[in-house]
């Protein structure tokens, strides 16, 4: 046996923020502002300051940084979110611009329905001394966990589908646009027997999306039948449930929106389950466009909601809150697009080749 001899480079001192500033010709405090990111440098000191922190390799020091300003240089992710790939999405948007700042990002799951829930949450916050906190839905739309926050003055930002709070502490998508386009496409398709499988009850993005399909195929002269109107929880395999809910109906719908990815491939696979052939007996739609739906087969067609964009959006108004400024951006809906794939396809007409669902 062989070993690799070669001698390691023992590491050179760490640089300090005094051989920053004597790098820079300025003084410690201003090294300080630019490194907080503080208004009122000249431009072309904070050009000094930062060439002096990339040839010297320079890092602050996390514990020193937080006790010299006062604060923990962390943000909390709160979320009850069954669908883990979203949450993931959400992290990553966060992170993309929480990291250049020299903030991190602490993540804590919870149960909306927990008797402790808010007592948890102010525990959190306390114990990791939070500078602030971003909301996904459905924690969004909790109205007594805002009320916590603002008692005990922690900076947050709510992500939902509706504009619930002052555009300054708001990301709204526009849920409803994405489900109109949905309901439009498997129109233009020639479907009329479209179901719709929900997300769970209470959550308003289950209210925004259905309410609007169900509108925009209305306007079309579409009525969904009842029985072709189910629930979900927003996983898997609440979609699993729902599609054979739908397809033991006596007359099963040619297409079905589904509320969201999770589910959708849920009930791609009832419908293979009963020897179906996708799209050909049925077309699928879902919503958010997470990875997985480009991975499918067929490839679900499905609602594009931007999330890891959106949870950049709200670290970057969380961050001007953090920084003092007033006017942090108003209330521009983030877009939604339908991204076509190969879930969809012209309805047949009955009697001509569209196969009877039966359990394979």
């Amino acid at each position: 046996m062989t070993y690799d001899t070669k001698r390691r480079t023992v590491p050179q001192r760490r640089a300090t923020i005094t051989d920053v500033a004597d790098h820079a010709h300025v003084s410690k405090k201003t090294v300080s502002r630019v490194i907080n990111r503080e208004t009122g440098v000249k431009p072309a000191m904070v050009e000094r300051v930062e060439r002096a922190i990339r040839e010297l390799h320079f890092s602050p020091n996390p514990q020193a940084r937080s006790l010299a300003l006062g604060r923990s240089f962390l943000v909390g992710l709160i979320y009850e979110n069954p669908s883990p790939t979203y949450v993931v999405n959400m992290q990553l948007g966060i992170l993309d611009v929480l990291r250049p700042a020299g903030m991190e990002l602490v993540v804590h799951p919870c149960r909306q329905e927990a008797p402790t829930l808010l007592d948890d949450i102010r525990s959190f916050i306390e114990r990791q001394r939070l500078d602030g906190v971003i909301l996904p839905p459905p924690l969004s739309e909790d109205e007594s966990l805002v009320t916590l926050l603002r008692q005990t003055r922690c900076p947050y930002i709510r992500i939902a589908c509706a504009p619930l709070d002052e555009p300054a502490v708001m990301v709204v998508s526009n849920d409803r646009s994405g489900a109109r386009q949905a309901a439009l496409r498997l129109a233009d398709l020639g479907h009329r027997h479209i179901a719709l499988v929900r997300g769970p009850v209470g959550y308003l993005s289950s209210h925004e999306r259905g309410q609007a399909f169900v509108t925009a195929l209305r306007d079309r002269g579409i009525a969904i039948d009842p029985a072709c109107d189910v629930a979900g929880g927003y996983t898997f395999e609440s979609g699993v449930i729902a599609g054979h809910r739908l397809l033991e109906l006596p007359l099963p719908p040619t297409a079905v929106f589904v509320l969201n990815d999770d589910m959708a491939i849920g009930v791609m696979q009832a419908a293979r389950e009963r020897g179906l052939n996708l799209p050909d007996d049925l077309s699928i739609i879902g919503f958010d466009d997470l990875p997985m739906a480009a991975r499918m087969w067929p490839n679900l067609t499905s609602v594009r909601l931007p999330v890891r964009e959106m949870g950049a959006a709200a670290s970057g108004k969380l961050l001007a809150i953090l920084a003092g400024e007033t006017d942090s951006g108003g209330d521009h809906p983030v877009e939604p697009m339908l991204i076509v794939r190969q879930s969809d396809v012209a309805c047949v007409p009955a009697g001509r080749g569209r196969r009877t669902s039966s359990r394979a």
